[in-house]
């Protein structure tokens, strides 16, 4: 089933309607956002969406657009959060390496899909705290973001017409990563397998 390119809009609101109720859990204090997590989902988005602009993907961009800005507003709200923290360590090292050596060979090379990989891999590293998190305390989480952002990159995906790389790349990506956090958050996964493990 093929969408028309313009419901890409759709999943654009979807995805910001999401936002809304983890940048209002962020400025109450309901999540722990993790800074450094929530930096590099804004900075790798949107180098690839600067990729795709470059690659003549047109629409379908917003979704990449709207996938780095949301978290973005969200990275700044967390600074009124007493809870939320930073934490870096050697990964966070690594794909900030990663996200700059994109911006570095796009430049050198003029090759978009660069930028858009070396996004995709600096922001799915910078998942992994907020994966392990949901694991293990879902209840630091809220759901509604990723599960919305889910409904934007699906809905993306279902108006491609074009399946290259700069059209596809990051709307699955999205769609994968925001998937396995919304079933983590939303059905505690991680607390049944580690209850059921321990019987």
């Amino acid at each position: 089933m093929m969408l028309d390119e313009r419901y890409v809009i759709v999943g654009v609101l979807l995805s910001i309607y999401g936002s809304l109720s983890y940048l209002i859990d962020t400025v109450k204090g309901k999540v722990k956002p993790n800074r450094v997590s929530w930096l590099f989902w804004a900075i790798a988005p949107l180098i690839a969406f600067s990729a795709e602009i470059e690659k003549g993907v047109g629409i379908h961009s917003l979704m990449t657009f709207i996938v780095g800005f949301n978290p973005l507003v969200i990275f700044l709200a967390s600074f009124l959060n007493k809870k939320a923290y930073w934490k870096l360590d050697k990964l966070d090292y690594l794909y900030g390496g990663l996200a700059l050596l994109g911006l570095i060979l796009w430049q050198i090379t003029g090759e978009g899909n660069l930028a858009i990989f070396f996004s995709i891999m600096a922001d799915g590293l910078a998942a992994i705290p907020t994966v392990i998190k949901s694991y293990k305390d879902p209840g630091s989480e809220n759901y509604k973001i990723y599960f919305y952002s889910m409904l934007n990159a699906g809905i993306t995906i279902l108006t491609i017409k074009v399946w290259d790389f700069a059209h596809w790349g990051f709307p699955v990506y999205i769609f994968g990563i925001c998937s396995l956090l919304y079933v983590l958050i939303k059905f505690k996964l991680g607390l049944k397998i580690r209850k059921e493990s321990s019987i």
